[in-house]
């Protein structure tokens, strides 16, 4: 196993949806909490760990925030051939953003891989 990582095309992640939800808790210098909901498919014939992700999202007003962690929502998921993991979090803004990112992983061979996350927005409603 060498220690070098590389982009998997066979693990696709989609962004299923993004939604404005004002009811969520959220501190006043950040008002706009957004739920998404992401899948992980993995079109290959290996099964492959979920074993960290890293977020970058760029606030319209400037402000950058980069979160890095282990695993997926607490988890360190095994997806299968086939198979897909779905899961889905929020997260808080103060102005309208773009998020994009990483997942890392390792294959079934002991391979490091990545896959990255389309770009998605969370605009804040004009009704806001």
């Amino acid at each position: 196993m060498s220690g070098e990582i590389h982009e998997f095309e066979s693990l696709r992640v989609k962004v299923d949806d993004v939604i404005y939800m004002p009811s969520l808790d959220a501190p006043p210098e950040k008002p706009h909490p957004f739920v998404y909901f992401i899948s992980i498919h993995n079109d290959s014939p290996l099964p492959v760990t979920i074993r960290g992700r890293k977020w970058v999202v760029r606030e319209s007003e400037g402000e950058i925030v980069v979160v890095e962690g282990d695993g997926v929502v607490g988890q360190t998921p095994t997806i299968q051939p086939g198979e897909h993991f779905s899961y889905n979090s929020y997260h808080v803004v103060a102005s309208s953003a773009q998020a994009t990112g990483a997942f890392f992983g390792q294959t079934a061979t002991g391979d490091r891989i990545f896959a990255r996350i389309p770009e998605f927005r969370l605009d804040v409603p004009d009704w806001v």
